[in-house]
């Protein structure tokens, strides 16, 4: 039997980072992640710099900014040419790699260093299959694993409801052909045929509680008549009001009624009290196997969801539903029971992991281990965090301490100044208040700081400048790096 510490990333997909019972969030129940969180490090001001599942996922697997990793922005059907990611050194390192459940990468089935790829992603994968002329079926281990069980016609989309909608219903199906049972089952799998005598990295990545919102029915139900909060609204939704499209049930801003938005909320929170119940299943399967002492764990999402939030949904803003992420971490050596409050982001997972197993980290990798934190430790990460995605043709830049956030909209200029401290739901926008100038100049200085030499030209590394186009990382499909991000990357 090794010795070296194995490692597991439970990773979901669009959970907000309020949505832990632990957090005090007043309606879902999370009382197995609540556990974990127990013996480990809770970091309350974690965030997707990128919030959207491809730049995410970049920051997660390459340690690397989105400046750096060249997708600023959501495009599908570009090619994932990292030569040094978090499996890869691992590998390297002499781990048993495996991958089970979304990865949301191209071509889809790139390994990007996992030794073995078990794969489901139905949001990213059916939709780049289907655009090529490919059967999904080709590309998708769950979907052939599903008609095994249910028959050859047998797929997750019959009953309607699509990947980005708002539209909720129960799962149609019996609960074990769920995709969250699959990566579960798969994961688990995994650890009984493991080779022994070597340390493994496990990466469970579920697709939940992304739409779409179809839990199973009693996860469902336990929420569809739950008292719940009305989502804040703040006092400036005008400013993407140009942006509703409230005949389109997979809208980023819109409004919906009563009825509609409760049982949104209801699979939401039912997907995710779904994905707590089969962790705490995979997790019982390391105490099963005598390797839960030596794991370190990592739970981690690749982003937010707004659900409702400012007459918001999906991702990709920078406000605190879409950007802000749970990430919990613990294992051997570990303080129990500690909360952080430093601003930590998805690069910093792969210099932790890296550092616990005592591998070499990457000269491109541009993150901070967060080892020391989860042993007590209360060193400085950052001073603050610079974030960026691509929404409605312009580039939305944002920076925060966890104090306060600052937002530039690239098209118009606008800005946005909200006190977290007092104003957590970032209802009121004090960037035209006289008491908040300085703080509102401090904060631009550092976004002009931030975006000096850039490809797009937002600065002259004096003021900024709006309307100009939006990153040429994205203006073909290739490679989406900048020219001379792809030289440095490729030395």
């Amino acid at each position: 039997m090794t010795e070296q510490p194995n490692i597991l990333v439970l990773m979901v997909d669009q959970w907000r980072g309020d949505c832990l019972s632990a957090a005090g969030h007043p309606v879902v129940k999370t009382p197995y992640l609540d556990r974990l969180a127990a013996r480990g490090t809770r970091f309350t001001h974690a965030y997707s710099a990128s919030p959207t599942c491809i730049p995410a996922r970049a920051s997660l697997h390459t340690g690397m900014s989105a400046a750096s990793h060249g997708r600023v922005g959501y495009k599908d059907l570009v090619p994932w040419n990292y030569e040094v990611t978090l499996a890869g050194e691992l590998t390297r390192a002499g781990y048993q790699t495996q991958a089970v459940g979304k990865m949301h990468v191209y071509p889809e089935r790139t390994q990007l260093g996992f030794q073995n790829v078990i794969l489901h992603s139905p949001t990213g994968i059916v939709r780049t299959a289907r655009q090529q002329g490919k059967d999904p079926g080709l590309v998708d281990d769950y979907l052939p694993w599903l008609r095994q069980q249910l028959g050859r016609d047998a797929t997750y989309f019959d009953h309607g409801v699509d990947s980005n909608s708002y539209v909720a219903r129960p799962w149609d199906k019996p609960e074990h052909t769920h995709p969250t049972n699959f990566v579960a089952t798969q994961a688990a799998d995994f650890l009984r045929r493991r080779d022994p005598r070597k340390p493994f990295f496990l990466f469970a990545s579920f697709n939940a509680p992304h739409p779409p919102y179809d839990p199973p029915e009693w996860a469902f139900q336990q929420y569809l008549n739950a008292p719940m909060p009305d989502p804040p609204t703040g006092d400036w939704q005008d400013y993407y009001a140009e942006f509703e499209d409230p005949a389109n049930s997979s809208a980023g801003v819109t409004q919906i009624d009563e009825t509609m938005l409760r049982r949104a909320r209801a699979g939401y929170y039912g997907h995710i009290t779904h994905v707590d119940q089969q962790i705490s299943y995979l997790l019982a399967e390391l105490d099963h196997y005598g390797v839960a002492e030596n794991t370190y764990i990592c739970f981690i999402s690749d982003h937010g969801e707004m659900l409702g939030d400012h007459h918001m949904f999906r991702k990709g803003y920078p406000y605190e539903g879409s950007a802000r992420i749970p990430m919990l971490i613990s294992g051997p050596g570990m303080k129990p029971g500690h909360v952080s409050d430093e601003v930590v982001e998805l690069r910093d997972i792969m210099p932790t992991l890296l550092e616990c197993a005592g591998a070499p980290t990457p000269d491109q990798v541009e993150g901070h281990s967060l080892r020391d934190i989860t042993r007590g430790g209360s060193e400085p990460v950052r001073a603050y965090l610079h974030g960026e995605h691509l929404m409605f043709g312009q580039s939305l830049q944002w920076l925060t301490d966890t104090h306060s956030k600052y937002v530039w909209m690239s098209a118009t200029g606008r800005e946005q100044l909200f006190d977290l401290d007092h104003d957590p739901h970032e209802t009121h926008n004090l960037a035209t208040d006289p008491a908040w100038a300085d703080t509102l100049t401090t904060w631009r200085a550092r976004l002009i700081q931030e975006l000096t030499g850039r490809e797009e030209g937002f600065t002259d590394g004096r003021q900024l400048f709006p309307g100009r186009p939006v990153s040429p990382c994205l203006a073909h499909a290739t490679d989406p790096r900048p020219p001379r991000l792809t030289a440095w990357l490729s030395r």
